[in-house]
């Protein structure tokens, strides 16, 4: 577990490091202990790292042209790789709906034992993954959610409101001693979600903190380009703030150039995802940007092993249930200067 903060009490593989909140669900499937040995607590049988029933896992996702996305395929190829009883059949990702829900068909129609999906568009490819429940092949349902839980077993992703919970608690904790504080947040997309609900989050813990006003917010596009561009504006209109939430690490890259560029030092950056090059800024502590908050992809690796579960029919051990959760969602841990050495093995390029 991260290490207890005053704060605290979402772009290696260490299922117990990034993915706290999965890694005690799944402790039986990365268990040494033969399958005699391990059980869940009602008597089931877990998964364990020990070779079982050869399984089929389809894994379709989204065409990884972010970061984020594309430490998520590196999570699930090299999670696979962990086990000789585990076949991967991995499309090639894309964000146009209609082809994604055609690579899904093709692994359907494969007959491969379990299906891991990462949707481009949740609602979009409902009725896809209620097609592959109906045919007999369980889903698990990864970050993006499908709109009917009737389209997946199991669903694990990260907390989007927990993000913002959990850096707005941090800021505040930073600033209470200051009068009259202000902060900014560069957000994502506007029309996703998921950054409503980081933004809500954020809004909801500056609650706590009279002391303090957001009086700017400005939304990116999760890009480089797009994080330089509207952190330059945010900083030609606000001549003076105390502290920035910057939802994306991968667009943070470019809000630090425009920092940079405007030569301001005078305020902390707070990030989102856990980018490498993040942990790496935080770890040299030299500049504004002092933690970032998880949305750890190693989510994908927990998936595989969710998958297999499924498919050799175990449990999670440590659980009395026989069967694994209908859903697993994932810590926002925060990460400072005091625990990145810790987390730095996660960080994604």
């Amino acid at each position: 577990m991260p290490e207890p903060t005053s704060f605290t009490s979402r772009r290696g593989l260490l299922l117990g490091a990034a993915a706290v909140s999965s890694a005690s669900l799944l402790v039986g499937c990365t268990s040494n202990a033969s399958d005699d040995e391990e059980t869940a607590a009602g008597g089931q049988p877990a998964a364990s790292d020990s070779p079982g029933k050869p399984v089929t896992i389809g894994f379709a996702g989204p065409q990884a042209d972010h970061g984020w996305l594309n430490a998520i395929n590196d999570n699930a190829k090299r999670r696979a790789k962990k086990y000789s009883d585990v076949t991967l059949e991995i499309t090639e990702g894309s964000n146009d709906t209609a082809a994604q829900i055609g690579q899904i068909e093709t692994l359907i129609n494969k007959k491969v034992d379990v299906l891991v999906v990462l949707p481009a568009d949740g609602k979009a490819l409902t009725q896809v993954g209620l097609k592959a429940m109906r045919a007999g092949i369980p889903v698990v349902n990864l970050d993006r959610i499908f709109n009917s839980p009737q389209a997946y077993r199991c669903w694990i992703g990260g907390d989007n409101y927990g993000m913002g919970l959990n850096a707005g608690t941090y800021i505040g904790e930073k600033l209470k001693g200051k009068s009259d504080a202000r902060v900014v947040e560069l957000a994502g997309l506007d029309n996703l979600e998921l950054t409503k609900q980081r933004t809500q989050g954020f809004d909801d813990a500056l609650k706590n903190y009279p002391n303090i006003k957001k009086v700017a917010r400005q939304a990116a596009d999760f890009t480089v380009e797009s994080g330089q561009a509207k952190m330059a504006q945010l900083l030609q209109a606000q001549s003076k703030f105390d502290a920035l939430w910057n939802h994306d690490d991968d667009q943070g890259v470019g809000a630090l150039r425009a920092v940079e560029q405007a030569g301001r030092d005078d305020f902390l950056m707070v990030g989102g995802a856990g980018a490498l090059s993040a942990f790496q800024a935080i770890k040299q502590d030299n500049g504004v940007l002092k933690a970032t908050v998880l949305y750890p992809p190693t989510m994908a690796a927990s998936a595989i092993d969710l998958a297999r579960a499924l498919g050799q029919g175990k449990g999670v051990g440590g659980l009395a249930e026989y069967e694994i959760p209908s859903s697993v969602t994932l810590y926002s841990a925060v990460v400072d200067k005091d625990n990145v050495d810790r987390y730095m093995p996660t960080g994604f390029r």
